[in-house]
């Protein structure tokens, strides 16, 4: 089968179209046969050497596919061509992947392979990181990058579960696609005190950050009393001073999770929470949404333009 690999890190032009392999399912897995695979923030932390794949998982990157079954194991639930998405620990980049059955989901009834792939590992990380905020209906959620990957969905699943949320994003139009996705305010955090004009929106309970140092401060200013700060990114560095006398004041707490490198038992509980949470929702209230589609041979383009930080919402690597 074809696969994508970095063999060296370096910027997107050490993304090579390489032979490998077709995996073997082992007692509990499904191979399925790749139609689509999303593209993420941490394909390009490893594809730059800083994020290596966890024990046991293929050398390539991705972390979302959807496709059909292939093959399945003796002790599978899937049969041979099903439709199919799942989460996977690495390996997207490819025409075939093993994944535990656990860790698969059906595609939801009229959504494409390219949707499903653009879903998986999105809705996998907001469900995760609300639940271990303990986020409530009736709660402000504030979530930086609206309008990424992350956040759109994030922003559509929070107003499902009756959160109030105000979303921060870079320029006008972006903000406005933020509420036109369902958020209650949108912010632009090119435009002056952002954490000033959350304040005056009355603070927020849970903020979803991926800029870590970078926000550290303004985020803690931005909580109301009792609020909960969870680093899902780092992309503003991972250093940075904190004000312990403000934390304890607001008797706040600072969360930070990943989702990537845990056992596989937590990953399938996951898993299951966004099958019996989110996909009911699906399509008609938390809809997928793709910026644009690449080839497989062409992810070094679909690197490109994720770092040209123009994408709204989802990229999504095709294979024929």
């Amino acid at each position: 089968m074809k696969v994508v690999i970095a063999p060296s890190p370096g910027g997107p032009e050490a993304l090579l179209l390489v032979d490998a392999p077709v995996p073997q399912p082992g007692p509990h897995d499904a191979v399925i046969r790749i139609t689509a695979a999303g593209v993420n923030r941490a394909d390009v932390l490893q594809r730059e050497g800083r994020y290596a794949p966890p024990p046991g998982a293929p050398a390539w990157p991705g972390l979302e596919v959807a496709g059909t079954v292939a093959e399945a194991g003796a002790q599978s639930p899937w049969s041979v061509g099903d439709r199919v998405c799942a989460l996977v620990p690495g390996g997207g980049y490819a025409e075939f992947v093993a994944v535990d059955s656990g860790l698969v989901l059906p595609l939801p009834p009229g959504v494409s392979d390219v949707d499903g792939a653009s879903l998986v590992e999105a809705a996998c990380t907001v469900v995760s990181n609300l639940d271990v905020a303990h986020a409530r209906a009736g709660e402000t959620l504030l979530v930086h990058g609206g309008s990424g990957g992350i956040g759109t969905a994030a922003i559509q699943i929070a107003k499902a579960r009756g959160m109030r949320v105000v979303a921060t994003a870079g320029g006008p139009d972006r903000v406005r696609r933020c509420v036109e996705l369902g958020a209650d305010a949108g912010l632009d955090h090119r435009d002056g005190d952002w954490a000033a004009k959350v304040r005056e929106l009355g603070g927020a309970d849970v903020i979803l950050d991926v800029m870590g140092a970078a926000y550290l401060d303004a985020n803690l200013s931005a909580l109301r009393t009792g609020g909960r700060l969870v680093v899902i990114g780092l992309q503003g560095g991972s250093r940075g001073d904190l004000d312990l006398g403000a934390l304890l004041a607001k008797r706040a707490r600072i969360i930070g999770t990943a989702l990537r490198g845990r056992p596989l038992a937590e990953r399938t509980a996951i898993v299951a929470r966004v099958r019996e949470d989110v996909w009911p929702l699906v399509p008609r209230r938390v809809r997928p949404v793709v910026h644009a589609t690449f080839p497989l041979d062409r992810a070094a383009d679909a690197h490109r333009a994720l770092e040209s930080g123009e994408v709204f919402g989802k990229l999504v690597l095709t294979v024929a």
